[in-house]
């Protein structure tokens, strides 16, 4: 369904680069050696049916200074400005360095996203019924809505994260605040209107978010959206020897994120924990690794609002797409926000191969490909009251312990520059047809 709707239309895939030179021009050029800064840039292009075309970029700098950390850079600023024509967008500052402050990484994330559609499809995975018939036109005789598994949702996020070392070097803890306001409503099919002909325009009925509010499954409280401000802690062990693309190596971390009443969250106070294991395998040396991710996120306490249980904790993230599970970053191919729940397992298993590599335009290049298999479920439900769903017809939106594995599988490209400048193009199909019909994905780095 979600390719049927979405035609994406990429003009470029390799980077538009430059680089300016720290280094002494009469001086010889170490061999493939980085100094000063560099630059990547890529343009969003996309088309969606509804959301309109996307139009933008993003840049990543990266500084090396004399070469001797290369490639491991010492500051990293990355910038995104992106919009559809139907309104949607994304606005994002993020910037890491472990040099800022000696001894300590810090990363700091300032954000503005909007979303006109934002996928959801209730909770606690297949439990939540998912009729791709509602949402096809093309269906004319079970046709709802396009919208019908959607709702608006703004963003404004401010994070920040410091890991510093204890005296055992792999081990690191991790201490971070956020702040985070949502402002939630139903999809605006007024605006999304505009410009279309009678014969595709959305229908104005309501959506599963509407439903949800009016029977009472989200409450009055937490319709609207409101604050999650946090406090983050947690332990790192950390061996990888390359972050961008390990090699080799373990990545290991535990996190408490916490939300308290006090901070501003009001009666949506909680607690949640993350435990996350990666590890990265050699096969064929500096070409071809074997890696897998294991995470579980549970619910300690508190009354965790809606529009929170999908977002996912890690010690820190360079992405503007916390939301899961299911979409890029989670479960490829399964639709995003598909597995809901107070608590959930996933996995993934990849290898990875640079299958080619080479100097262009003075700028180190690899190409890789990639081929994986992701699989997670809810393993903690959100506690619900079946008896605020409609009587006659309850089935259509809910049944009791549905809830088993989701799983994908596909393959992904990689263009590479200067080994931290990573433009990823993933495709994932799901085995179950309840998980929608795959994506394709198009941004930056690797998975994990």
């Amino acid at each position: 369904m979600m390719l049927k709707r979405n035609i994406l239309m990429v003009a470029l895939l390799l980077s538009m680069v430059c680089t300016l030179h720290a280094q002494d021009e009469q001086a010889p050029e170490p061999k493939r050696i980085k100094t000063g800064w560099t630059f990547g840039a890529l343009p969003a292009v996309s088309y969606n049916t509804d959301l309109g075309f996307q139009y933008g970029a993003l840049v990543n700098f990266f500084y090396y200074g004399d070469g001797k950390t290369y490639p491991k850079y010492l500051h990293s600023l990355y910038a995104e400005v992106s919009r559809y024509t139907k309104g949607s967008g994304v606005n994002r500052f993020f910037y890491d360095s472990e040099h800022l402050i000696p001894g300590v990484r810090v990363t700091s994330d300032l954000s503005y996203l909007t979303e006109k559609a934002l996928d959801f499809y209730g909770f606690n995975g297949y439990d939540a019924v998912f009729n791709a018939n509602w949402s096809d036109d093309s269906d004319s005789l079970n046709y709802v809505s396009r919208m019908f598994y959607r709702h608006e949702r703004k963003m404004f996020r401010f994070m920040t994260d410091f890991q510093g070392k204890f005296g055992y070097k792999p081990l690191r803890w991790v201490a971070g605040f956020g702040i985070m306001k949502n402002t939630i409503a139903p999809v605006d099919i007024e605006s999304l209107n505009k410009g279309k002909d009678d014969e595709d325009k959305l229908p104005n009925v309501p959506g599963l978010y509407d439903k949800y509010v009016s029977w009472g499954v989200i409450e009055e409280g937490e319709k609207d959206g409101g604050w999650s401000n946090y406090l983050k802690f947690g332990l790192v062990f950390d061996t990888r020897d390359f972050e961008p693309n390990p090699m080799k190596g373990i990545w290991s971390e535990v996190v408490l994120f916490a939300a308290p009443g006090f901070l501003g969250n009001g009666d949506y106070g909680f607690a949640k924990i993350s435990a996350t294991h990666r590890q990265y395998f050699t096969l064929v040396k500096d070409k071809l690794s074997f890696v897998y991710r294991l995470n579980y996120q549970g619910t300690i306490g508190g009354n965790v609002p809606f529009y929170m249980q999908p977002y996912m904790i890690n010690s820190f993230s360079n992405s503007s797409n916390t939301d899961g599970l299911g979409g890029s970053k989670t479960l490829r191919g399964v639709m995003r926000n598909r597995v809901v729940g107070d608590g959930f397992a996933f996995g993934n298993a990849e290898f990875r191969w640079k299958f080619y590599k080479t100097v262009l335009w003075k700028q180190n290049i690899y190409l890789g490909l990639n081929t994986f298999v992701d699989a997670g479920m809810v393993l903690q439900k959100v506690d619900l009251d079946e008896t605020k769903f409609p009587v006659i017809g309850r089935e259509d939106y809910f049944l009791a312990d549905e809830e088993s594995l989701h799983s994908t599988y596909g393959a992904g490209l990689r263009i590479v520059m200067n080994e931290n400048f990573i433009v990823a193009v993933d495709y994932g199909r799901p085995f179950d047809k309840r998980d929608g019909g795959g994506g394709i994905y198009i941004g930056l780095n690797y998975l994990f």
